[in-house]
């Protein structure tokens, strides 16, 4: 019971509750912090009726970005360690545990698509992964395989150290870098992955992929 969980939501009405609830049977996960980053669909509607003391509810009464939303939620967690989690169940959290039996004090542990052998719902998506995960063993020298999966599981002490500032998707390379520039051992774990259609909701588009090479880039010479 000693995990945080971050969910930032965006207009997902269809999947909020079954995520919510497969979240809550989890049996590490001691709190779950929702930011509803502006919906405007019937998800404000649905938070709002939640009953749990073990979730707490926060609103951007405008859309401001998945890096926005996950900076919001860490400065509420209470657990010593961290895992974001979409709302549209690509990412199936069943698997929580498997991350948990590997974490410690000074350690990330990432759930990989890629060595879990995951079909992608497009070509271009999978080939952008590929291409910033690649940039990013060049520029730091490490042999990652997915750095932008959502499944990034933190110690608290160790993300609250890295002062994020992204905004948008980039938050992704923004952690993954930082991490990397202080040192901290990254484990990778084989994860399923249920990659959604753009028709059924996915959001992150071929342009965050040069957000992200472009935030590698940065944080690598400043």
């Amino acid at each position: 019971m000693n995990l945080s969980i971050i969910i930032p939501v965006l207009n997902e009405e269809k999947t909020i509750i079954k995520t919510i609830n497969n979240v809550l049977r989890q049996k590490d996960v001691g709190e779950i912090i929702i930011v509803d980053d502006g919906s405007t669909d019937k998800t404000p509607k649905i938070l709002r009726e939640l009953k749990n003391s073990k979730i707490k509810v926060f609103t951007h009464p405008q859309n401001r970005g998945k890096g926005a939303a996950l900076r919001t939620a860490l400065k509420a967690v209470s657990k010593d360690y961290i895992l974001p989690q979409d709302a549209d169940l690509e990412y199936n959290p069943n698997q929580i545990g498997l991350l948990m039996k590997i974490v410690s004090p000074d350690t990330a542990v990432y759930g990989s698509r890629t060595l879990g052998k995951n079909k992608s719902a497009y070509i271009r998506t999978y080939l952008g992964n590929i291409l910033v995960t690649g940039v990013f063993n060049i520029l730091y020298k490490r042999r990652l395989t997915d750095s932008y999966t959502c499944y990034k599981l933190i110690p608290k002490k160790i993300l609250h150290g890295l002062n994020l500032d992204s905004d948008g998707f980039e938050i992704e390379a923004e952690i993954t870098a930082k991490l990397a520039k202080k040192g901290v051992k990254i484990v990778e774990v084989p994860i399923q992955y249920s990659p959604r259609k753009y028709e059924q909701g996915k959001k992150i588009k071929a342009s965050d992929a040069f957000k992200g090479v472009l935030k590698y880039l940065t944080l690598r010479f400043s």
